[in-house]
């Protein structure tokens, strides 16, 4: 399989170069691996901890362990052996100013983000690969988004069907690399196999049968607002349920939730969010979703356009090593904004639209939100699947999926 550059990799050696600790988290299958051997193969040794033998060695004798496998060395898979973390902490802090000992890699967030803080506070720098956004599958990885000093288009505009066609793939780099492969059938393993294992060992799940529709219902409501009692009632399960499921999909890097914006930053906290997975292939998936001219034409089509514009941002701050400061927009009259980006000195308003012919109405949310935020509002973005790119008055600017 061809290597895929990724935007995460001048990061990632500044981190190696400046801690002596470096764990990358991830969902299973985007790259972690892939990426660490590519990067630092040459320089550091490599153990996989999901053999359960290796699990077992690491456990009964960690300091044995550690002199067996001595810095600079990669541990895969870290959240099977999070006894190892003290050990690695007593190695460090017997030589604290040498840089990139110990790389750690984990699939699960909450497992690997609780040793991490209990452990290595301090020494470690905390990165996370997404699976691959649209910037790395166009061989142009660092492309600034549009709103950045240095723009240039990411890719050329690509026919409607092949956009839709890719966002039925979604971004795994197995599938992005190897396009004969069976994309259904791949994420059906995908889906099974993180059922049967981050969700078993995060938390006591007892019907994973009900579990699989509790997925298939948040596909439903992807790019919606999701109240959690509504989804509870349908479903016939407690709301603490609801909550506990999807805090185990947020920790294992399958949804991200999406907050409003506000300036009063504790009514974000408290207000109805958003939701998106943070892979379209597996969203299109569990939408039952096989054909291009379905998902474009269908219900779900401008659901999938929004998760595909906000999941494309998100990725590509993250795989900075930044963490992304993104919202949406809603006012109690239905006036919204599909994204809002605050990149510190701005906010980046991001209108979203099926419709491969923009006009100037489309800019009504953006328009909106400037009249109520005013000078800290840059111009925002209309994004569409189409090829036109054109002003949309003196606040918008209609931009190809393409382009972002």
């Amino acid at each position: 399989m061809s290597y895929v550059r990724r935007t995460l990799e001048p990061t990632l050696r500044r981190a190696a170069a400046e801690f002596p600790v470096v764990v990358l988290t991830g969902p299973r299958q985007s790259g972690k691996t892939t990426l660490l051997k590519h990067l630092l193969g040459r320089t550091h040794g490599y153990c996989s901890l999901e053999l359960p033998d290796v699990r077992v060695a690491a456990a009964s004798d960690p300091r044995g362990f550690l002199a067996l496998h001595a810095p600079p060395v990669m541990f895969d898979e870290i959240q099977h052996a999070p006894s190892l973390l003290p050990y690695i902490k007593e190695a460090v802090d017997a030589r604290r100013d040498r840089a990139g000992q110990f790389i750690l890699s984990g699939s699960q967030n909450l497992l690997v983000a609780q040793g991490v803080t209990e452990s290595l506070a301090g020494r470690a720098a905390v990165l996370k690969l997404l699976p691959l956004s649209y910037r790395e599958v166009a061989a142009v990885p660092n492309a600034p988004l549009p709103w950045e000093s240095g723009r240039k288009p990411t890719r050329e505009p690509m026919p409607p069907r092949d956009l839709w066609q890719s966002f039925l793939r979604g971004g795994y780099p197995e599938l992005v690399a190897n396009p004969g492969r069976d994309t259904a059938l791949w994420h059906a393993s995908y889906v099974q196999t993180y059922v049967e294992r981050d969700v078993r060992s995060l938390r006591q799940v007892g019907d994973l049968s009900q579990f699989q529709i509790f997925l298939r219902a948040l596909a439903a409501r992807a790019a919606q607002l999701l109240s959690l009692t509504e989804l509870s009632r349908d479903l016939g399960i407690a709301v603490n349920t609801v909550k506990a499921w999807l805090s185990v999909l947020e920790a294992s890097y399958q949804v991200i939730i999406l907050r409003p914006y506000f300036q009063n930053v504790g009514k974000r906290l408290v207000k109805t969010p958003k939701l998106y997975f943070a892979d379209l292939g597996t969203l299109c998936y569990l939408a039952g979703l096989k054909d291009p001219d379905h998902a474009m034409a269908g219900p779900m089509g401008g659901a999938l356009l929004e998760n595909a514009v906000t999941i494309e941002v998100i990725r590509t701050l993250t795989h900075r090593g930044l963490e992304p400061q993104t919202y949406f927009w809603r006012t109690s009259n239905g006036v919204e904004v599909d994204l809002i980006v605050d990149t510190g000195a701005a906010l980046i308003p991001i209108e979203v639209k099926l419709s491969t012919t923009p006009s100037p109405a489309m800019a009504r949310g953006i328009n909106a939100f400037k009249s109520d935020f005013g000078d800290r509002v840059a111009k925002g973005y209309v994004i569409h699947p189409g090829d036109a790119k054109l002003p949309l008055g003196p606040n918008a600017i209609a931009l190809p999926f393409g382009e972002l």
